[in-house]
């Protein structure tokens, strides 16, 4: 267990932890949460360095190795998996000992711990969590410098993932993963068998694989059971329960003082008086709620253009002649939210910067409104910011026409008071400078905004703002995510980004998830070499089986069917859960919907609905991630099954 018992800290005078205590069990898996800057990442160092500390203690068992996301991308020339084959040092060690011993005692012991870690099985599994994080077998072969920092996070991450340490820490770690990698990586996360403790702000990853949540707040660690939404309603109960007694007591507190003040100077009321003076003294103050700063996001609203804004005839795109995508024949008005879908690499950022105008089609054609605007968020915009001036001074210089009192007005749309329009940029938080780029991005009212993995910097409080302030937004949206929540809660149209093509995808993201069930099961049946129908001799002949031989086959393989067929019963079982909770999902929604409900005005009926429907979602997503979990384990025997024979 992992214990932290009244842990005090503080950086340049100012504390981040006082009398903070907390406990997490082995082989727990807990999310971390809190506002920016509170003190998350550094409990993460002081666990590391529990030396560190000012007062109090973090004890972590002996014999537990701990693991935390590097912030530093690995680099050189060495192969992707053999920079993460190098990252479990005994492995190497033991592994260099044996080439070079010479003594039969030692190079036994060597073996017997080879053995005993698993060595020979490393390379395997190397390239497992390498692909899951989307490096196929070319990949993995190329050398790390072939690939731009992101993807060398990524490196960074299998690295940790391979080591499997007994405390896995993680920071943020679908920073640099695109939606395929970080479901990949949900999986894992909830099939790890040590100790996790995760930190993010993608609000799905805590709710599908967290049981708990510690809370940095008011510089202590308050624990709560569940994921990350049941932490969130119970938490918003204990904030409005501890808001009324508060009402309570600051009421009970002025009835005492108004007796002391009326009867402290008459000889028959003194003693009285002065027994409510003590009862003062003994009350507790109980503590104004302290509600975590919510991040706003008010975007203006464009002129209006008529609809299509954009459509594309035939277009292909690339670079250097060498086009990405082909054959677009797409449409985009006014009102629509787009979410883009596709891993890493199939051009989605491509076909973004089409449509902001920064890439010029190869051929086909692209036309669009002349008087169009169009409000670009780009993935690495903030590296550009001039960090020596402040927000007010940067938007001086890019609208030098406006008057300062509008150019105020727009800030305080995305958080800046009077105060943080003067700070210099250099000093904003990651999450301030996220606000900043979208003040500037729509500081003209543009009628498209293009949002290029928006949400990197962003709590989950200023996530859920940019949700509200999408769907309040007039104009069109496009956007690339790999937060599952803000395309379900955003978008109304789904294009997958795929072989080259971008097309319109028909579902929504339960639907997208299947399909990518179905095409790495599609993938991994094409990796898998067809079973011959007749056998080679020791010269390489094909000889014909005999009868004997052709019935022990079919013997082999009706064995191989009943011992899968437990295995394939669970995935159908899985399947049917989904498509029953799927159903019972859009009857409710359909209820929802139903103009009568609120003619009726049965506002009791409907806030049960939307309880249920929100119940039901959590439930189907657990079920899903059951089922893929199913047919993974289904498919990995089907192939042994095949291998062995």
């Amino acid at each position: 267990m992992l214990q932290i018992t009244s842990i005090a800290y503080t950086i340049s005078g100012r504390p981040i932890f006082k009398d903070a205590s907390a406990s997490v069990n082995a082989g727990h898996k807990v999310g971390l949460v809190g506002s920016n800057g509170i003190g998350k990442s550094t409990l993460f160092r002081l666990i590391l360095n529990p030396e560190l500390l000012d007062g109090g203690e973090i004890f972590v068992p002996p014999r537990w190795r701990i693991g935390m996301t590097s912030q530093e991308a690995p680099g050189g020339p060495e192969r992707l998996v053999d920079v993460v084959l190098a990252a479990d040092t005994e492995r190497a060690t033991l592994l260099a000992e044996e080439d070079a011993c010479e003594q039969p005692e030692r190079l036994a012991e060597i073996h017997a711990r080879l053995t005993d870690i698993d060595a020979h099985s490393a390379p395997a599994r190397a390239a497992q969590i390498l692909a899951g994080l989307g490096f196929d077998e070319e990949a993995q072969q190329r050398p790390c410098s072939d690939y731009s920092g992101g993807w060398r996070m990524r490196v960074a991450l299998a690295a940790l993932l391979f080591t499997q340490p007994d405390l896995l820490l993680l920071d943020e770690p679908t920073n640099h993963l695109d939606l395929e990698a970080s479901l990949w990586l949900e999986q894992y996360i909830r099939k790890y068998p040590g100790t996790v403790m995760l930190i993010s702000h993608d609000r799905g990853l805590l709710n599908r694989t967290v049981g708990e949540i510690l809370h940095v707040e008011n510089l202590r660690l308050n624990a709560y059971q569940g994921n990350y939404d049941r932490f969130e309603r119970v938490r918003r109960e204990r904030m409005s329960l501890q808001a009324k007694a508060r009402e309570r007591q600051l009421a009970e507190r002025e009835r005492i003082q108004s007796f002391i003040t009326r009867f402290r100077a008459k000889a028959s009321k003194a003693r009285q008086a002065q027994s409510r003076v003590k009862m003062l003294e003994r009350m507790e103050p109980i503590a104004a709620v302290n509600q975590d700063s919510i991040s706003t996001f008010i975007f203006p609203t464009p002129d209006g253009l008529s609809s299509p804004l954009l459509t594309m005839d035939d277009v292909a795109i690339g670079y250097n002649d060498t086009p990405v995508l082909k054959k677009l024949n797409l449409r985009l008005d006014s009102d629509d939210r787009i979410a883009l879908l596709g891993a890493n690499g199939n051009g989605k950022s491509t076909l973004i910067k089409l449509l902001a105008s920064e890439l010029r089609a190869m051929s086909g054609l692209v036309q669009k409104s002349k008087k169009l605007k169009v409000g670009y968020f780009a993935q690495h915009q903030g590296e550009a910011l001039d960090l020596s001036v402040s927000a007010l001074e940067l938007l001086k210089r890019l609208c030098p026409r406006d008057v300062e009192e509008k150019l105020r007005s727009h800030l305080a749309g995305f958080g800046f008071d009077a105060d943080r329009v003067e700070t210099k940029i250099g000093k904003l938080s990651g999450g301030e400078k996220a606000r900043l780029l979208f003040a500037i991005i729509s500081r003209e009212a543009p009628h498209i905004l293009l949002l290029d993995e928006p949400t990197n910097h962003l709590d989950i409080d200023g996530r859920q703002a940019l949700v509200q302030a999408i769907n309040a937004y007039d104009g069109a949206v496009v956007m690339v995510s790999h937060d599952p929540h803000l395309i379900e809660a955003t978008a109304d149209r789904l294009w997958l980004v795929h072989g080259g093509r971008a097309q319109p995808f028909d579902g929504d993201m339960e639907d997208y998830r299947k399909f990518l069930v179905t095409q790495r099961r599609e993938e991994q049946r094409a990796k898998t070499p067809p079973r011959a129908k007749t056998e080679t001799d020791e010269n390489g002949d094909k000889v014909s089986l005999s009868a004997a031989d052709r019935q022990a086959q079919r013997r082999a393989a009706a064995d191989q069917r009943k011992a899968l067929a437990p295995l394939k019963k669970e995935v159908e079982r899985c399947e049917a859960k989904v498509e029953r909770l799927s159903a019972q999902r859009c009857d409710l929604e359909a209820k929802l919907q139903d103009p009568a409900l609120y003619e009726q005005g049965d506002q009791a009926k409907a806030i049960a609905l939307q309880k249920q429907v929100g119940e039901l979602g959590e439930a189907l997503g657990l079920a899903e991630l059951a089922w893929m979990e199913a047919l993974e384990v289904y498919e990995g025997a089907q192939v042994a099954a095949q291998e062995a024979a």
